[in-house]
């Protein structure tokens, strides 16, 4: 359990050129590919997501329950207090959440690769509308100098939470699904410029 999140995102152009750039730089495979289902959990009132608190339950390799609080922005980088946990039951997770009044508000799923390099996490992360990277580390400084390490520009960092970047889009495009699936965005172009961010790389 950790209880201090510190990161930043950057949309990709090319995702497996900056794989390539990892591996070359002696980075370790901390994790490889694997599919994420989340599902984000709220009152019926939308309390949570009214003050900025996310309650969240993930299957990827394990299931792993997740609160994140408000968001601030220091160093120039997103910080959020996070509490995460391993569950030995998705399932029964799920139904406690549920008898306890919480209800499945927004499921998103994404495919995430993990490295290590240095101090710092970073995760390539193909979402359904488009690929990222998030680098995560226990200060400003050291995701920075990774960011400068890996060559990729750190003005075109993106401090929105995936879900956030989908409220967004769904308000610009248009968009009549409440799910971030891949199979709700097959078929629908997504530039930088709808998400509102630029390439990082």
């Amino acid at each position: 359990m950790k209880d201090t999140e510190l990161e930043i995102k950057l949309y990709l152009k090319d995702l497996p050129a900056l794989r390539r750039r990892l591996e070359s730089l002696g980075a370790y495979l901390a994790q490889p590919r694997v599919r994420e289902i989340n599902l984000r959990f709220d009152t019926p009132e939308g309390s949570l997501t009214r003050s900025l608190q996310v309650l969240r339950l993930r299957q990827d390799t394990a299931a792993r329950m997740t609160y994140k609080g408000p968001g601030e922005v220091t160093g120039g980088v997103r910080a959020r207090r996070e509490l995460e946990f391993t569950v030995s039951d998705f399932a029964a997770a799920r139904a406690l959440l549920e008898e306890l009044g919480y209800q499945v508000s927004l499921m998103y799923e994404k495919y995430r690769t993990t490295y290590d390099l240095e101090r710092v996490h970073v995760t390539l992360d193909e979402m359904p509308y488009g690929d990222f990277a998030e680098i995560e580390g226990p200060d400003p400084e050291s995701i920075q100098a990774v960011a400068q390490t890996l060559g990729v520009d750190w003005e075109a960092r993106v401090l929105d939470s995936y879900t956030a970047l989908f409220a967004s889009l769904g308000k610009t495009l248009g968009l009549g699904f409440r799910d971030l699936s891949f199979e709700n965005f097959a078929g629908i172009p997504v530039s930088a410029e709808a998400l509102g961010v630029r390439p990082a790389d």
